[in-house]
């Protein structure tokens, strides 16, 4: 090893002690694991035994089995007593824990949050909000979320974030990932709307008009977007919009989507209010973000046009009940206030009608690592648990395109578990202290 690998080698190694130690001390194991080397993580060979396997698909909770890991997927899931176990390999026993896919979370921001809101959010430049993303990332792994869609970024810090998991410099969620988000100018989540007209600031996604829509999506996907992120309606938390307000027409959301799917992208489509949700359904979004205020024909549009709906409805607790200490505009409280209740009412509405429904948080808005608070929230308003944790394991990797890779605990997925001690059937919220976290076969908690 050079003097120059060696410096680079420790300090790198500091930088991690920093992120995990100083910032997280709970964390000390994991630091100390991921510090080893420059990240680089590699895939173990494992078997799993002792744990009850909790298979998703059905809600059977299958005894007395293995799971052997090899290379970084499920070799075989099989009764212990039969199972052929390699000589040698590294033997896991996780006896009195019950084993689940690692969980999917279809709705985050890591490059956002931080407790940066309101006014607060223009201090934060595009550097900082890559290393924001680091410390995200990590904290939401370490929840047990392997596998998370990323809708809204600037700068492609999304990209960046997902790129660097991948390479194994960073700790962190299997991400897709859309970049900055394309809207109107003046509407949410495409135009910065903070500043006054004096400092002549447009956000990075406004495109308006249906080739000005093309534009941005092959903008996207020349720097590396995984699917695009599209708002039709205003938003909560931004500046002088109204929540159920359209956004967009529907000439150009038709536009938009069809420039993203004749490039084999899905769209995630930003919608609260009604008229914005049928808009985008009619457009042909393939998910619809938040739908507070979805009516009986969003739902029925919804179904029949095969579009999965991800409502975030555990993020109006922490809007509600710590949103003004954390700097969100007394505006964005007071369109929570009237959309919260809303939002939950017809999520029972939609669980009952049959609707597709993914597990969606907007975590950024509440802070990063929290995500299973909404597991319990989702069986009190309407789910059962086992279609709560199917939202959040088959049914999100479905409609995410992955339905091949994660979200099941069977031969040749990818290695991605999440344990707790005793039963998610019977206590949910169990899932909110996960007592180990494996992704890709390489353990972190």
């Amino acid at each position: 090893m050079t003097r120059f690998t060696r410096l680079f080698s420790f300090f790198r190694f500091q930088l991690f002690q920093l992120i995990g130690l100083a910032r997280f001390p709970g964390l000390a194991t994991l630091s100390l694991f991921v510090t080893l080397a420059p990240f680089q993580a590699a895939a173990q060979n494992m078997v799993i035994k002792g744990a009850t396997i909790l298979d998703v698909t059905n809600g059977d909770m299958l005894k007395n089995h293995v799971v052997i890991v090899k290379d970084g997927r499920i070799d075989a899931v099989s009764p212990a007593r039969s199972a052929d176990i390699p000589k040698g390999i590294e033997v896991i026993d996780l006896q009195g824990h019950t084993l689940l896919p690692g969980l999917i979370d279809m709705h985050v921001h890591l490059t956002f949050g931080g407790g940066y809101h309101g006014y607060e959010r223009l201090k934060l430049t595009d550097e900082r909000r890559a290393i924001l993303g680091v410390v995200h990332a990590k904290q939401t792994l370490m929840a047990g979320f392997t596998t998370v869609r990323n809708v809204g970024a600037g700068s492609f810090g999304d990209v960046a974030l997902r790129d660097a998991i991948n390479d194994g410099d960073i700790p962190g969620p299997r991400m897709l990932v859309s970049g900055p988000p394309i809207g109107i100018t003046g509407g949410h989540c495409s135009d910065n709307n903070l500043l006054p007209p004096e400092y002549g600031i447009s956000g990075e996604g406004v495109a308006d008009g249906p080739w000005a829509a093309r534009t941005a999506v092959r903008r996207n996907i020349k720097y590396g977007a995984d699917l695009i992120k599209t708002c039709s309606t205003g938003g909560v938390l931004s500046k002088g919009t109204k929540v159920g307000a359209p956004q967009y027409t529907v000439e150009e959301l038709t536009a938009l989507i069809d420039e993203a799917h004749s490039r084999g992208l899905k769209v995630a489509s930003h919608a609260h209010g009604a008229e914005g949700i049928i808009n985008a359904l009619i457009a042909g979004a393939d998910t619809i973000e938040h739908a507070s205020f979805i009516d009986d024909e969003g739902i029925r549009l919804a179904i029949e046009n095969n579009a999965a709906l991800s409502m975030d409805i555990y993020v109006t607790e922490y809007i509600l009940g710590e949103g003004a200490s954390a700097g969100i505009l007394e505006e964005s409280l007071e369109k929570e206030r009237m959309t919260g209740a809303t939002q939950r009412s017809n999520f029972r509405k939609a669980v009952e009608a049959g609707a597709t429904i993914v597990y969606g948080t907007d975590a950024g808005v509440y802070p990063h690592g929290q995500n299973a608070k909404q597991l319990s929230r989702m069986t009190r308003f309407g789910m059962t648990p086992l279609q709560a944790l199917q939202s959040a394991t088959t049914v999100a990797a479905e409609v995410m395109g992955l339905g091949y890779e994660v979200g099941k605990i069977e031969a040749g997925y990818a290695a991605d578990f999440v344990t707790v001690e005793g039963n998610p059937i019977e206590q949910i919220e169990l899932l909110e202290a996960p007592s180990a976290v494996i992704k890709g076969g390489v353990r972190y908690r």
